[in-house]
Parts: C-alpha cells; structure tokens; sequence
C-alpha cells in the first residue's frame, strides 16, 4: 500500500478540500500526495496529528491506521474471545482469524476518532473505510505499490 493508498483511507467520505482543510494544507499539495508524491516527515507527522493517525502507519504502512488506544496485543483478544466463547450465552459465535480482528481493531478505532459533528458514529463513514482497508491489503497481496 502506497502514501497515497493511506491518505485515500484517511480521506474515506470526504472531499479532498474539506481533508486539506481538516490538516491546514492546501488542496494542490493533498492532490500531489494522491499523485505519488511522497511528503517530508513534517507534513506527514502534521496529516497524522490532525486526523489522529498513526504517524508510522502513515508513513510506512506498519501497524495500524489509529493506535491512540494503547496497542491490542492480538494474542490476548484472541484468548478473551476463547473463554467468551466457552460461556453459554456465547451460541453460535466464532473466532475471527488474525486478519479479521486487525481490521475490526482499525474500523474501532477509524469510527471512534471520526464521529459526525453531532458526535454519533458515522457508520457509513466506516463502511467506505473498511473498503478501503480491503482493497489495500487485496493491492498488497497483489504485489501493487
């Protein structure tokens, strides 16, 4: 996944003028980003701040879209969903694998740190992030930078 595959996930569901307006940068420079153009660490470190992602996954891709929750340790959820699911109210549930969870963590996360202005959860906002999350990592499996 390329920095303009990342900042398209961060735009999900708006226009490029309302994001550049959201980080203080101008419309120009956000488009020569989706272009190709790669951003110095200070106008990348300033994306990440102002949309509340993670600089590293920014940056490079590592990791995920929006830790400003402190780190799941994936094998710890993993073992929470084991005991849940021993319980008995716990009918019919399943064990997502490792991908999945990442990408429920990152929608969790996107959703909580983009709210409509209303404050409530903008599940359509998410719904295009996911998508987007997807067709990265289909890009990735792909070979496609």
């Amino acid at each position: 996944m390329t920095f303009a595959d990342r900042l398209k996930i961060l735009i999900a569901g708006r226009t490029v003028s309302e994001f550049a307006r959201s980080v203080g940068l101008s419309e120009s420079l956000i488009r020569k980003y989706l272009n190709g153009s790669e951003p110095s660490l200070s106008r990348a470190h300033q994306i990440a701040r102002a949309s509340q992602c993670s600089l590293v996954w920014l940056a490079s891709g590592e990791g995920l879209p929006f830790d400003a929750a402190p780190e799941v340790a994936i094998d710890a959820l993993q073992s929470a969903l084991r005991i849940f699911a021993n319980e008995p109210r716990a009918t019919d549930f399943h064990i997502p694998d490792t991908d999945t969870l990442k990408h429920i963590i990152a929608l969790y996360q996107y959703l909580r740190n983009h709210r409509l202005r209303d404050g409530t959860v903008d599940e359509l906002l998410g719904q295009s992030f996911l998508q987007l999350l997807q067709q990265g990592e289909t890009n990735d499996a792909s070979g496609e930078k």
